[in-house]
Parts: structure tokens; C-alpha cells; sequence
């Protein structure tokens, strides 16, 4: 089991969060670390925009639960009924994801009316002091890196992807085994679909970046659909393939062209890298599947009844080849672009001559 930089960076900011409180002369320290917990996000962004919602929902909800002591008291019943109402306000404002934090605040500061009222303000003092602490660690401490996380998750659904695609006709891998192999492949690309809402968030001020950014995103989610279609390849094989009338006779014509198509993928995973030479490509016809296609229309015009279920099969062998195609051309415009942005750089800001 490997522990990585969220899990460190929860610890740290825990363990900030209460040294600061020593220092400070918080009596308890669970209040900021609760809210150093509470705040710490996956990106820059994220935990900006969580402070942010947080200050104003944690304030909003201190001022009432103030309020309401004062008016109603701090019975069981008031305190549930003042969640409710900053719950509501909360859904209202948009702001559900600070909510959790927010009921805190307004049961401590509740709670601790009883005891003066600069009690209760030293409980939201508390509050803000975890929520700096988990913001300082998430942006010195190993800040995170979107952009790198979802290149790595790209490449680790491909692996699972690829494993999966050359044994699924074969049927070569055990049932367990595969059903396994299977959902840990749906696991990553609910983490990269989760890292590429991530990437979605960021923000760019100069308008060559914004545009850069839109083609760096344009590209991601193409990345995910290319990935997405291979998966949707493995369930229509497991539904229809193996349902179908005599068809161990396409086996290996299925199972060629399905590897054409893995290495087709691995390919523009190198070549999003920069790591295939320039000049360097894979025969159209492996990848459009032509001549399967022809086969496949001659065969069916024999029992087209029988033999229907082999063209779900087909269809998203040609629907994973279309986005891998559409892949190629977003990698090749963006790298184009990108060459065409440094080469005017490169006039604007010209190297000094040597004379």
C-alpha cells in the first residue's frame, strides 16, 4: 500500500493546525483540525474556492447561531432547528460542499455561548485557524498537479485497457480474475473523469493561455472518450460476441483487429509524449477496419438472422477505431499549434548574435 501526497498532506495539515493553536492559546485543538480535514482539496483552485465558500457559509452560520441563542436560547431543539435553517441557506447559495464544516461551527459556537460571548468568537477563530493551516500546506507542500495526475491516469487506463481488450475474445483470463480486471478499469476512469473535472476548473487570465487551456481540454476529454469507447468494446463482446452462432470462425479476425487498434491507441499515447519520430504512422486500413468490414457484409448476406449479433460487435470495434482517429488529429493540431506559438516566441525574443 503506498500512501500518497493527500493522505501526507491531511496528516501535516492536522499537525499544523494544532501546533498553531498552541501558539495562538486555543484550549482545544479538535476545532482546527476538524477544519484543517475539512478544507484540504485536490488542487490550488479547489481549496481557494473551498476557503472562500467556507469563510462566508462559517461566518453566515456563526451570526445566526449567535442570533438564535440570543433570541431562542441553545436547547437540543434550537440547535437542530438552526442547522436546518443553515442547511437551506446553504443548498440556497449554492454552497453545499461547505455545509459539513458549517454545522460544526454552528454547534460549537452554540455550545459555547453558554460561556461568554468571546468564547463563542474564539470557536470561530478556531475554524479559520485549521482552514489557513490546511491552504498553506496543500499550496508549499507537494502542490498538486492536475495536468500530471490525469497524464498518469491516462496511461494506467490504457494498461488495463489494453490487457483487457487482447483476452477478451481468447477468453483466455479467468471469470473472477477479469471481472476483477474489469471494474478496477471502471475505478480509473472514475478518477480520471474526477481529474479531468479538476483540470476543468482552473483558471487562466492572459488570453493565449485561455486558448492553449480550451485546446488542452478539448484534448483531455478526448482522451477519456477514446478510453471510454475501448471499455464500451469489452461489454458489448461479453454480451453478443460469445452469444453469437459460429463465432469461432471471426476469432481471429476479431481478435487482429482489436490488437491493430491497442497498438493504434499505445501509439498516440507516444506520440502525445513527443517519443515517435516525426514521419511515423500505422497502415489506415488496420485501423479503419475496411476489409473486416467487407467480410463481415459478405458473411451476414448468408444468415443475416443468425449471424446479427457479430455487427454489435463490429460497430464498436468501428466506433473505438473513429475516436482513436479523432484522437490522432486533436494530438497533431495541438502539437502543430503549439510549434507555431514557440517558433513565434522564438522571433519576438531572438537570440543575441555573437559579433
Amino acid at each position: 500500500m503506498t500512501i500518497g501526497a493527500r493522505v501526507l498532506k491531511t496528516g501535516m495539515a492536522v499537525a499544523l493546525a494544532i501546533y498553531l493553536s498552541g501558539l495562538i492559546g486555543f484550549a482545544n485543538p479538535l476545532l482546527p483540525a476538524v477544519s484543517a480535514i475539512f478544507t484540504l482539496q485536490p488542487s490550488i483552485f479547489r481549496s481557494w474556492q473551498q476557503i472562500s465558500e467556507q469563510f462566508q457559509t462559517n461566518l453566515l452560520g456563526a451570526a445566526i447561531a449567535l442570533g438564535a441563542v440570543q433570541l431562542i436560547g441553545s436547547s437540543p431543539i434550537t440547535v437542530g432547528i438552526v442547522c436546518i435553517a443553515v442547511i437551506l441557506i446553504s443548498i440556497k447559495l449554492k454552497m453545499e460542499a461547505t455545509v459539513g464544516l458549517t454545522l460544526v461551527t454552528v454547534v460549537a459556537v452554540m455550545e459555547a455561548n453558554s460561556t461568554g460571548w468571546m468564547f463563542a468568537v474564539e470557536r470561530f477563530l478556531q475554524v479559520l485557524t485549521g482552514m489557513g493551516a490546511a491552504f498553506a500546506v496543500n499550496v508549499l507542500i507537494f502542490p498538486p498537479s492536475p495536468r500530471k495526475q490525469f497524464h498518469d491516469l491516462v496511461l494506467e487506463s490504457y494498461t488495463q485497457l489494453s490487457l483487457l481488450l487482447r483476452t477478451s475474445i481468447s477468453d483466455e483470463m479467468k471469470e473472477q480474475v477479469y471481472k476483477q480486471e474489469k471494474d478496477k478499469l471502471h475505478g480509473i476512469i472514475g478518477r480520471l473523469e474526477e481529474r479531468f473535472k479538476v483540470l476543468e476548473e482552473e483558471r487562466s487570465f492572459r488570453a493565449a493561455r485561455r486558448a492553449e487551456r480550451a485546446r488542452q481540454l478539448l484534448l483531455a476529454k478526448q482522451l477519456i472518450r477514446a478510453v471510454n469507447k475501448g471499455a464500451d468494446l469489452l461489454e458489448v463482446i461479453e454480451e453478443h460476441y460469445f452469444s453469437s452462432p459460429g463465432a469461432e470462425a471471426w476469432a481471429n479476425r476479431l481478435d487482429s483487429q482489436i490488437e491493430e487498434l491497442t497498438k493504434y491507441h499505445e501509439f498516440l499515447l507516444l506520440k502525445l509524449d513527443d517519443k515517435i519520430k516525426p514521419g511515423s504512422f500505422i497502415q489506415d486500413d488496420a485501423i479503419t477496419g475496411t476489409s473486416l468490414a467487407r467480410q463481415l457484409t459478405d458473411y451476414l448476406k448468408e444468415n443475416p438472422d443468425e449471424h446479427r449479433r457479430l455487427v454489435f460487435v463490429a460497430s464498436a470495434l468501428f466506433e473505438y477505431g473513429y475516436h482513436l482517429r479523432r484522437l490522432e488529429k486533436l494530438i497533431e493540431q495541438v502539437q502543430n499549434r503549439e510549434a507555431e506559438d514557440a517558433s513565434r516566441k522564438w522571433q519576438i525574443f531572438p537570440m543575441k548574435s555573437k559579433d
